[in-house]
């Protein structure tokens, strides 16, 4: 069972494996043998030409501020809604509840949320990249599960105590559900970080362009021969950089914050996964 386990597990990294050396290899090797197992000539010049660019640290913020300020706006809003829609005292908590479902089985489209920010004035602004997905139906509905499960004996404490509904659920509700948020969260985070489609239509600043936007731009410029600054005169022409190599470093460096964060959360990641499983 431990070598049928140790095999999958080598399948699952092969791919990483792959993705890392293709990355380090040099563009002239890389242009005589396209499938290599290991590289014998170690190249940085993808990540040169990366971090080269003067977009690129500049798209890094952005996409640092996205997932911060994105996610931590999002577990506010979904947390809150899910809290409020598990308790039956809640007015009017059925209609709210179809409003959500509703969302979820009927999908406007692409144009009329295209029209949406662009009446309310944030078109070619950042928010324009948090607000429309500022909360999921999904995450509502599972978060309002895991908040019923809460005993209603810790909230009538509180209560007895002098404690206000906002008292109680940043004081009792909040900290009793740190596995939930952080698990959430990093759903939130990753979503954020990844912000593609909504750049594209939403932003023409390149000064606001999120992370995946530019990395996609230098990928178009790599592999037409196209480039512009720093990034361009680094490379003569016997070392143009094959696209392949290009995209394995872009997705390392769009990847690394991301598996950087996860060990920390991971603890809080696999008790949330397993809320609402057991009872007692």
């Amino acid at each position: 069972m431990y070598g049928l386990l140790s095999l999958f597990a080598l399948a699952t990294l092969l791919p990483f494996i792959y993705i890392v050396l293709v990355s380090f290899t040099s563009p002239s090797e890389y242009a005589r043998t396209p499938i290599l197992l290991f590289p014998r000539e170690w190249s940085t010049a993808s990540y040169d030409y990366i971090f080269r660019s003067g977009s690129f640290m500049r798209s890094m913020g952005v996409s640092g501020f996205l997932a911060i300020v994105g996610t931590a706006c999002s577990l506010l809003v979904t947390s809150t809604l899910a809290y409020g829609l598990s308790r039956s005292r809640l007015k009017g908590r059925r209609v709210i509840l179809g409003g959500i479902l509703f969302t979820m089985l009927f999908n406007p489209g692409m144009i009329p949320a295209y029209m949406i920010v662009k009446e309310y004035g944030l078109m070619n602004s950042i928010w324009s990249l948090i607000l429309p997905s500022l909360s999921s139906a999904f995450y509502v509905l599972l978060m309002k599960g895991f908040f019923q499960e809460i005993p209603a004996e810790l909230e009538e404490s509180a209560k007895m105590d002098g404690s206000s509904d906002i008292g109680v659920f940043f004081r009792i509700i909040v900290p009793v559900s740190i596995p939930a948020i952080a698990a959430f969260g990093l759903f939130y985070g990753v979503g954020f970080w990844n912000t593609f489609f909504a750049g594209v239509m939403y932003i023409t600043d390149d000064a606001k362009r999120p992370l995946q936007v530019v990395l996609q731009m230098m990928l178009l410029n790599a592999s037409t021969g196209v480039g512009s600054g720093a990034a361009a005169q680094a490379l003569s022409v016997e070392q143009r950089l094959p696209p392949e190599t290009l995209k394995m470093a872009a997705v390392i460096v769009s990847s690394l914050p991301i598996i950087a964060v996860y060990p920390f959360l991971q603890r809080y990641f696999v008790s949330g996964m397993m809320l609402g499983s057991v009872k007692g």
